[in-house]
């Protein structure tokens, strides 16, 4: 028998039904997959809508946008292969876009090599170090040397003291809330790896893609999928609990009810499912524990006309609180999006800042504050509605020399699985991860269960 690794469905006579837990991007992306290899699932999700990170709000003029900033680049070919799939490709729309650099109270455009060439505060040297140190990344395909050198270190290494504090040491400490001591050099690998083919023609300006209507169409279609193989999504239905009794997978509780399920998923990241997971044996819920997730405070403005001009712009100033200025309306057409234009200012956060906590309020008021000191030109008149989101569990933080105690996908309870972004590594976590990832889970899972079947006759 072929396995399902190959994509090969199971026999008419093997129809498992498997509870999810968790209705984001890899709870939603799983559901659709087991179901398409002949399971039947049930997705259970503590929002009334799925998406998680994915998920949308209605604007006021009744337009779905998506909460946080989705880019799908033109590299992402597995992605772009699941639209097909779900027959929503005619949504997907591509054009090319720009990245700014605020330095020193000033913006830069840095989208050809004119530009990069005339940016201030590198000299021809640094700029060609700087290069080379891009191209270096993009060509090295032993990623596994850079699990125990720095980021710091390898950047400082190859672009330069110049260059390391100009640039790359403002990014670091904007991405990781400053804690970036012990983030090993494969991170920025990742990065740099994921963008090198994202610029076409000669003008070497980065595509950026997506799907009219957001994220949500993605759900939608993902939720056809599902309902229409005899499954199920449902929404509002928190899990209190996964149940297990004497080592195994009994079902999920909700409220006083337990639904009873021989196999059990749990997309969630990895604090969560230990707190569904009161029985755990003691070392399996320590290597939960373990695991660190960077946040995230998101406000976004909702504008009457553009702001930058560019789809994101670096914040190289330390005392500015946000990342940078991501405009996705500069590769989305406003009409799309009821003629608004949309400016996120992320915030990512380390374990235990206190930003997660701060009230809407403050948040508005020093986000505001600040992007008047970084684009003096910006009035808050244009605002139309300003939208604060968070997310305490965003992106798993893999530490120098940290492989492999990544959790794997079988747990030590049998019947349960966990498919979670901490096993997602040296890839950058993104949906085109995602999907490449839970696409592999799902023939481990269902090969498992027929091993199991197998074993019990």
């Amino acid at each position: 028998m072929s396995t399902t690794h190959s994509g090969q469905r199971l026999p008419a006579t093997v129809t498992p039904r498997i509870a999810i837990v968790g209705g984001g991007i890899t709870g939603m992306g799983l559901g659709y997959r087991l179901s398409q290899l002949g399971a039947t699932v049930d997705v259970f999700e503590a929002e009334t809508a799925p998406g998680g990170l994915a998920g949308a709000i209605t604007l006021e003029n009744g337009v779905s946008v998506d909460r946080f900033y989705h880019t799908i680049l033109s590299s992402d070919h597995e992605l772009r292969q699941l639209c097909s799939d779900l027959g929503i490709n005619a949504a997907l729309r591509f054009r090319k876009t720009g990245m700014g650099f605020h330095y020193a109270g000033a913006v830069f455009s840095m989208n050809n090599i004119l530009e990069f060439m005339r940016f201030p505060p590198l000299k021809w040297m640094d700029r060609l170090r700087l290069g080379l140190t891009v191209l270096y990344a993009q060509t090295l395909q032993d990623w596994h040397r850079l699990e125990g050198i720095s980021v710091e270190e390898w950047l400082c290494r190859l672009s330069g003291q110049r260059t390391y504090r100009s640039i790359w040491r403002p990014l670091l400490k904007a991405k990781f809330d400053g804690g970036f001591d012990t983030i090993p050099a494969t991170w920025m690998w990742a990065r740099l790896t994921r963008m090198k083919s994202t610029r076409r023609g000669a003008s070497q300006r980065e595509e950026a893609g997506h799907l009219v209507g957001g994220y949500a169409v993605l759900m939608q279609a993902l939720i056809r999928q599902i309902e229409g193989t005899g499954g199920s999504v449902r929404l509002g239905r928190p899990v209190d609990e996964i149940v297990v009794e004497n080592g195994s997978v009994r079902g999920v509780r909700i409220g006083g009810n337990v639904t009873p399920y021989d196999t059990v998923v749990a997309a969630l990241p990895t604090p969560i499912v230990r707190d569904l997971l009161p029985e755990a044996p003691r070392e399996y819920a320590a290597a939960l524990d373990s695991i660190e997730y960077l946040g995230v405070v998101c406000p976004l403005l909702v504008l009457d006309r553009p702001l930058t001009g560019f789809w994101t712009l670096n914040i190289t100033d330390d005392g500015i609180p946000f990342t940078g200025v991501i405009e996705t309306t500069s590769y989305i057409d406003p009409p799309l999006v009821g003629g608004n234009h949309l400016v996120y200012l992320p915030k990512y956060t380390s374990p235990g800042s206190e930003w997660q906590s701060a009230s809407d309020e403050e948040i508005r008021a020093v986000w505001l504050s600040n992007l008047e000191k970084v684009l003096p030109h910006f009035d808050r008149g244009w605002i139309r509605s300003l939208h604060v989101h968070r997310a305490r569990y965003v992106e798993p933080l893999h530490r120098l020399n940290s492989t492999p105690p990544m959790p794997p996908i079988e747990t030590p309870i049998a019947g349960l699985y966990l498919v979670t972004t901490a096993q997602i590594y040296p890839a950058l976590t993104n949906f085109e991860s995602i999907w490449r990832h839970v696409r592999a889970a799902a023939g481990t899972i269902l090969n498992k269960h027929l091993l199991q079947r197998v074993g019990s006759h």
